[in-house]
């Protein structure tokens, strides 16, 4: 060990009985070999061991160059075993032509051995035997000339197959694969980035990464082995290195390496999108949701200001939650932030939906999250309350909770099977036809397109105003499909639906609540699409509440005679019976009222229980249970609570700050 460090310089006032520490030697100068110590003789022998570790090659070439020490001819002298007198004899130089024989030490050596002992196999007798511990005992010579040879993954053998490949290196294995290695390399990095390209292609393209039949004889494989193909084919340097080019144990396209791949791309953007947040703050949003393996699922999103400035939503995963109470999703979500290195205290705000389970007041995950951090403040999506207070809205007026069953009823029956979609389409084109000829509408651009009737959503209103848009222009063609339906269909169920839906559809009542609807519709649609874009903030929401206030206050006072002339004029365009709004009706909805015989006008009918009363609330400042003033309320709340909250918290730092600057 002395020949790699040099000893510590003693400073003066130093103790010399103080043990030197050595330092390596940062420029050790190259070693050259002295060939006065290579010696023939195996008894007067250096180890290789004791060379310097660059020079034991070159050690072993100048042993191989002389070879073996083999004297043969010599007279080997004789040692007496008993009565016996034996020596050593050339005739085991032909049977084992690793042996060597010392003249000064009259003992037999191991040449493999010698050059290439392994360390950590066997005992003493095959460490040391050959080649440290002289042998002479020739009594028992061929006995222990056998047992040094010893089984196939003996030292001796050992020795043997590192002498043979380092006597051939031009052929030998490590050479071989030395040789190879650099063109295997490059022909793996090839393949490795060909599939990793589609495996980024087709996340950020959210396709499927497997197949129902991946054999070699499908003719549709799957995703990722379709396009790992396509790919191949398309280039030169990837064809070389893939499928039968390749290796059969290393073609990087088995289902494992896929999720392997999929994994790796998910670290790095998952460490892409934590760099970017770095130390800032952050907010969350969280939903949950079922698979369609019914496992409950946590969806977690991270909002933040980039270093840019701009604000930035990422999904950064999903969790899988045994249930859906909140503690279990509080502790999913301290175990998510713990694996990404997130703190809680960077936390300013948590968004999630209406659930009991999100936004209680005292065991919600909101109030857990809470308690830790008080800066984490609840926002419900001002969108989704939107949404929310017009479905109790509507459930709460019942005519027009049961126009939109009727509705719903129309949809599906005349979009229940492909037949009568197209049929559907096709009146509506050769309707299109003849006002085109008649010069009732102009053509252009993004004009009179091809459409049918949109489904409607049980959770976004929005669809709802579509399907009525679709239902109000195509309200001609949708009464001649139920008329073939009626007079074609193969089930009286069918046809009883279809006669009793265009009873419905002309009724007048039924286009009062249409008109009505898509108007307010309309107002509460555009407030929705403007809430769920991504540049707007809390100020500017606030105004667009405001202005939806507005708008209602002057339909509620101006609306009445606008709906009731368009109301009036879509049943003259489409033969409805107008009705007379001073005509008499029965009171509907209160049996003992009828059977006293009470009326009311339609006047009172649709100005006070649908116009006013039930929809737009009476009067502002005393609105009913549920009414289209509850939308402004609701929402304008919980915008004040939010706004009132971010001015202590300012208000609060500004105070905290003018004391400093004062000290």
């Amino acid at each position: 060990m002395e020949r790699f460090f040099k000893p510590k310089r003693v400073r003066s006032g130093e103790s010399s009985n103080e043990p030197n520490i050595s330092e390596p030697v940062q420029n050790q100068s190259c070693v050259e070999l002295n060939l006065n110590d290579i010696v023939s003789d195996p008894g007067l022998r250096k180890s290789v061991e004791k060379f310097d570790i660059s020079l034991r090659d070159h050690v072993r070439r100048e042993y191989l160059t002389r070879g073996p020490c083999q004297p043969i001819g010599h007279m080997y002298p004789k040692t007496s075993f008993g009565k016996q007198h034996r020596s050593f004899q050339d005739s085991w130089y032909q049977k084992f032509v690793w042996l060597e024989y010392s003249i000064s030490k009259d003992a037999a050596f191991c040449f493999w051995c010698f050059l290439f002992k392994t360390q950590n196999k066997g005992g003493r007798y095959a460490e040391d035997a050959f080649t440290k511990t002289i042998f002479n005992n020739w009594k028992k010579a061929m006995e222990r000339f056998n047992k040094h040879i010893g089984a196939v993954n003996s030292c001796h053998n050992d020795a043997r197959i590192q002498f043979e490949s380092f006597q051939d290196q031009r052929h030998s294995v490590s050479n071989v694969l030395r040789s190879c290695g650099r063109e295997i390399d490059i022909a793996y990095r090839t393949r490795l980035t060909a599939a990793l390209d589609v495996t980024r292609f087709l996340l950020k393209q959210g396709l499927a990464f497997r197949g129902n039949d991946e054999s070699t004889s499908s003719s549709n494989r799957g995703n990722f082995l379709e396009l790992f193909e396509w790919y191949s084919q398309r280039n030169t340097e990837i064809f070389e290195v893939v499928n039968q080019n390749a290796p059969a144990n290393n073609q990087l396209t088995s289902p494992m390496i896929q999720k392997d791949l999929a994994h790796a791309c998910a670290s790095e953007i998952t460490s892409v999108i934590i760099n970017d947040i770095g130390d800032n703050y952050f907010s969350l949003i969280v939903d949950e949701s079922r698979d369609s393996s019914v496992k409950e699922q946590m969806g977690v999103v991270l909002r933040y200001v980039n270093k840019e400035g701009r604000v930035i939503e990422r999904f950064l995963a999903i969790v899988h939650v045994s249930d859906t109470t909140s503690l279990c999703l509080k502790d999913a979500i301290d175990s998510l932030f713990a694996q990404h290195g997130l703190s809680l205290s960077k936390l300013r705000g948590q968004e999630y939906d209406g659930a009991s389970n999100m936004r209680g007041e005292f065991n919600g995950l909101k109030a857990l999250i809470l308690q830790e951090n008080p800066y984490a403040m609840y926002i419900h999506c001002f969108a989704h309350q939107l949404q929310l207070v017009i479905v109790a809205v509507v459930k709460e007026n019942i005519i027009v909770s049961e126009f939109f069953v009727y509705v719903s009823m129309i949809v599906n029956l005349t979009g229940v099977s492909c037949k009568r979609r197209d049929q559907l389409r096709q009146i509506e084109h050769d309707k299109i036809v003849t006002l085109l000829d008649s010069g009732d509408i102009i053509s252009g651009k993004g004009k009179n397109q091809e459409t049918s009737l949109a489904r409607p959503g049980d959770t976004r209103w929005g669809s709802h105003y579509l399907t009525l848009l679709r239902l109000s222009s195509m309200w001609a063609s949708v009464i001649g499909i139920l008329g073939n339906i009626q007079d074609d269909a193969t089930t009286s169920d069918n046809r009883g639906m279809a006669r009793g839906l265009i009873d419905r559809m002309n009724d007048y009542e039924f286009v009062f609540a249409l008109h009505l609807m898509k108007y307010l519709l309309g107002i509460t649609n555009d407030l929705s699409l403007v809430l769920q874009q991504r540049d707007q903030n809390i100020v500017q929401a606030m105004s667009l509440i405001d202005t939806m206030k507005s708008q209602l206050q002057d339909f509620r006072e101006e609306g009445w005679q606008i709906i009731l002339d368009e109301v009036n004029n879509f049943c003259e365009l489409n033969m409805i019976p107008v009705i007379d709004m001073e005509d008499s009706i029965a009171i509907r909805g209160n049996a003992r009222r009828s059977r006293r015989g009470q009326t009311i006008t339609n006047f009172h009918h649709y100005r006070v229980e649908i116009f006013c009363e039930r929809v737009l609330g009476g009067d502002w400042k005393k609105p009913s249970s549920m009414s289209w003033w509850k939308v402004y309320r609701m929402i304008r709340s919980n915008m004040e609570q939010l706004k009132l909250f971010w001015l202590m918290r300012w208000a609060r730092s500004y105070s905290k700050n003018r004391k400093k600057r004062k000290m």
